[in-house]
């Protein structure tokens, strides 16, 4: 039968447009197999594709870009063409934000409007606080710390910042990202008290978010501070902006100003508690169309026996002759 189900998770790269973000930065993190956020992404779907095929064979998973290719666009058609007609639009954003979940609606709303018939859609709730991001988000964290020789004297938890006329205009991502450190923090071997939340990839000349995570740790180093770990919670992939930006560029001006050694924790990447957790924030969006697929399967769902050709033209028969 036609495939009714399919899961529709993707990725992003964020532009952030800053004049140093050349070919040059993207050559340092660059993999025989191309970019890394592209390479994750891809692995990530097919973990997450085999485990979903697990509870429902007829479960399609594919991911769409909102900048690059595969295509957000590209992706819903070619899954349209396969037959499916309900559709989970999962944002890989743990934190919603009109500059990134949002920007996704903006793509694929208008696009499945243009088509005479639109598959049913339904979006994932930003999974910000959901134990099946948190736990294995907290474990990632624990397991970087742990390899450190020292432990470190602070860990920050260093979200992408956006401008803060977008807060003052209503933009929840500053509390999503609050309510994320807040739901970590017991979790995390370190203590609380030497957790600090930053926001970096800042460009432009309007004030974003604060603490800036790259003046943060300028200042510590200034004030004495020799060893930090850094996590970057708002990326479920490692791309530019944690390898690179944090990785390197944040590495070195900490050292430049006094510090020894800073730490970059991975993202959770391929990691197979993400991959777990993950599958189980997608079932508790779909728990109910795999309920209705079963009671179907099973013979439990009354579906009509002609086409609905033949039923529309018994209708105008009965009423022709007035039965």
């Amino acid at each position: 039968g036609n495939r009714v189900l399919w899961w529709f998770v993707l990725n992003f790269i964020v532009l952030t447009k800053r004049p140093k973000r050349s070919a040059k930065l993207y050559k340092r993190i660059w993999t025989e197999e191309g970019s890394p956020l592209l390479v994750l992404t891809r692995r990530q779907t097919e973990l997450v594709a085999d485990s979903l095929s697990q509870v429902d064979p007829d479960i399609e998973v594919t991911f769409g870009m909102r900048y690059g290719e595969p295509s957000l666009e590209c992706a819903v058609d070619d899954l349209i063409k396969r037959g499916c007609s309900r559709i989970l639009l999962f944002p890989m954003y743990p934190q919603y934000s009109a500059t990134s979940s949002a920007s996704t609606y903006d793509v694929v709303f208008p696009h499945l409007l243009k088509r005479r018939w639109v598959p049913t859609l339904r979006v994932a709730e930003p999974f910000y606080s959901d134990p099946g991001y948190i736990e294995p988000q907290a474990e990632r964290i624990n397991r970087g710390l742990r390899a450190m020789q020292e432990p470190p004297e602070f860990l920050i938890l260093s979200y992408h910042g956006i401008p803060q006329s977008y807060v003052d205009k209503g933009d929840t991502y500053c509390c999503m990202c609050t309510e994320t450190t807040r739901s970590l923090m017991p979790l995390l071997e370190i203590e609380p008290k030497r957790v600090i939340q930053t926001f970096q990839s800042q460009f432009g000349n309007d004030p974003w978010l604060q603490p800036y995570t790259e003046e943060s740790v300028i200042q510590m180093a200034k004030d004495g501070v020799k060893r930090i770990a850094v996590s970057c919670p708002g990326f479920v992939a490692d791309c530019l902006e944690t390898t690179d930006e944090i990785g390197t560029e944040v590495r070195e001006v900490f050292e430049e100003h006094g510090g020894q050694h800073l730490e970059f924790i991975p993202c959770m990447n391929d990691d197979s508690a993400w991959i777990n957790g993950l599958t189980s924030i997608i079932n508790g969006e779909i728990s109910s169309w795999l309920e209705t697929a079963k009671r179907r399967r099973e013979g439990k769902v009354v579906s009509c026996p002609v086409s609905w050709k033949e039923k529309v033209g018994q209708y105008v028969r009965d009423v022709v002759n007035g039965s």
